[in-house]
Formats: C-alpha cells, structure tokens, sequence
C-alpha cells in the first residue's frame, strides 16, 4: 500500500505553475527589453555566446528538482507489513436511494447530496467500526464492501450518482436483503443497516426483506430524505423538470410511512434528514449505543521510507541547473563531430 505521511505538504506543488508563470513573464519581459534595443536578428549576431536553450533548460531543471523536493518532504512510503488488527466496534451497511427522485430539491442542495453529506459525516465520527456501502434504485449494487478504511469509503460516496445504477425504481427489499450478505459472516459484533431514502418503494417486499434481518438480531435505521408535500425532479439543468407519459410533471414526495413500518419492523428508529445535522446526531448515537465486540482489520502496521532515490535525483538536477551557464560553452562550441 502506498501513502504519504504527511500528505498536507503536497499542497506546495501549487509553486509549481506560480514557478512557470514567473519564468514565462520574465522570459516576455526580456524580449521585450531587447526589441526596444534594436532589431532581434542583429542583436543576437552582436550577442553570439548568449543561450536562449540553456535557459530553459535552467529553469526546467529547477523546476522538477522543487517538485521532487515537494514529494520528498511529503515522505512517500510503501506499506511492507500487513497485520490483523482487532479492535473493539460495530458493522454497518449503509444503503442508499440514488433513484432519480433523490434528485428533488426539496431539501439543498438536492436529497441526493443531503444524503452524502450526512455520510461523509457519519464516517468522519467513526472510529474502530466497519462500514459498506450500497447504492440502489430499481436494483441494488455493492458499491463498497464492509471495511474500516475510511478514506476509501469517502472516495467512494463522492463519485456516486443516479446513473450508477441502470435500471430506474427503488428496491429497497433488494437492497435490504444485499446488506445482510455482505455482513463479514466470521464476525460477532452486532450489525445493522442504515437505510436512507424517501421511501417511495415500487420494486419489491421491503417489510419482508427488513423482517428477515431483524431475525437475524440486524437492526435496520431509517434516514428519510425528502418532504411529504412532494417537489418536481429537475432534469437537465434548464428549469425542466421529469414528465409522466402523459405529459405531466412528476412530483416526489417523502412517504414517511413506509420510512416508519420499516424502522418499526427492523427493530430500529426513523428520523427524517433536514437542513440540520439532527439526522445524523440521531444515527450516529444509535450506533453508539450499540454493544462492540471485536472486529478485525487488515492493516499496515510497518512502511518503508522511499524518498531516497528522489532525493538524489532532486540533488542532481539542481546541482546541474546550478552548473548551467546562460552562455554557450566556448569549448564545447568549436567541436562539431557531425562535420
């Protein structure tokens, strides 16, 4: 695995296009100078032992040697030990509704974007539990399986979308039924399910689906997204909203009833996702409240510095550019191996 260890440094490449604006502007600056001074073809044939080339080449080599001293600071390293870890937490599979009424604005920026929010949330206040992630709307998909790696759970929940999944509904029984098999079965912590959504079920026998897991001692919370009194799905960004066959604007609303026989039936609790962080106040002390046992984690316990061979070559470059004269090489210039 690799890493760097300390990744807030990287943000000095950002010298890097600073660096070659300054080179640009003052290489235009120069010219300019020299123009005011006389024809360029005359100039140069009064200037012979002047290098435009080893500028560049100058500067080239600074720059990339800044780079590498960028990268070097940052301590790239290779994991080269991986360890079972046992730590004391809970599972937990997040399912959530990217059908195209998660679109509404009913709730800002949309229901969708609400939803990744109070996740990406919800990861950052965990600390030794595992989590996974499903996407459903007309059926569901693992989009990550059960880990405690955390910042591969935030890479995952930003790129998420309607069109990951093709077909068009909301399976919440499908979904349901995806996260209790993708529980780590080896485990004996207590588990459950975080399902958020806005409850407008088409598919399939959700009740049934979260029956199953309550049997299974899985508890299923319920996060709903949405207003009851319902709001039109824009499309396309130009004010143009989602039509039925028959021409007319559909209108999504929360069914908060089927949020709550769900909850009810899953042995857990129903809160429905507003502009404020009440939702996830409400499911991350439910998780709290949950008994944990142990869990194992596959980690990198030792790394191995690999900054040695950029360090030299940063070394090198910037020994060279120091080396490299604005003037041609007198020498060097009477030789001609190609006369």
């Amino acid at each position: 695995m690799f890493r760097f260890e300390h990744p807030e440094y990287l943000y000095l490449l950002l010298l890097a296009p600073a660096l070659l604006f300054l080179f640009i502007f003052s290489m235009i600056q120069k010219k300019k100078a020299l123009k005011r001074f006389g024809y360029m073809p005359t100039l140069r044939r009064l200037m012979p032992d002047v290098s435009l080339k080893k500028q560049y080449y100058k500067f080239w080599a600074l720059l990339t040697g800044v780079v590498l001293l960028v990268f070097i600071i940052a301590r790239p390293q290779f994991g080269s030990k991986l360890e079972t870890v046992k730590k004391q937490g809970v599972e937990v599979m997040v399912c959530l509704d990217v059908s195209n009424s998660m679109l509404s604005n009913d709730i800002t920026p949309t229901r969708l974007d609400k939803s990744k929010q109070v996740l990406s949330k919800l990861v950052d206040n965990l600390k030794d539990d595992k989590i996974g992630l499903i996407v459903f709307a007309g059926d569901a998909f693992i989009q990550l399986p059960i880990t405690s790696d955390y910042a591969s759970a935030k890479m995952f929940l930003s790129s998420i979308n309607p069109n990951m999944v093709p077909t068009q509904g909301t399976a919440i029984g499908a979904a349901i039924n995806l996260a209790m098999r993708s529980f780590t079965p080896s485990e004996t912590s207590e588990k459950t399910i975080v399902l958020i959504t806005d409850g407008e079920n088409h598919e399939d026998d959700a009740l049934g689906a979260t029956k199953a897991a309550a049997e299974k001692n899985i508890k299923v919370n319920v996060l709903g997204v949405g207003d009851p009194k319902g709001s039109p799905i824009p499309i396309g960004g130009n004010n143009a909203f989602l039509k039925d066959a028959q021409g007319k604007v559909v209108i999504t609303q929360l069914n908060e009833d089927m949020c709550k026989e769900i909850a009810l039936a899953g042995n857990g609790m129903y809160t429905r996702t507003d502009n404020t962080n009440s939702a996830l106040k409400a499911i991350q002390n439910e998780i709290n409240k949950m008994n944990k046992s142990d869990i194992e984690s596959k980690v990198y316990s030792d790394y191995d510095e690999k900054y040695q061979v950029l360090a030299w070559i940063a070394l090198f470059l910037l020994v060279l550019e120091f080396f490299i004269m604005d003037r041609k090489n007198r020498i060097f210039k009477k030789i001609k191996l190609f006369s």
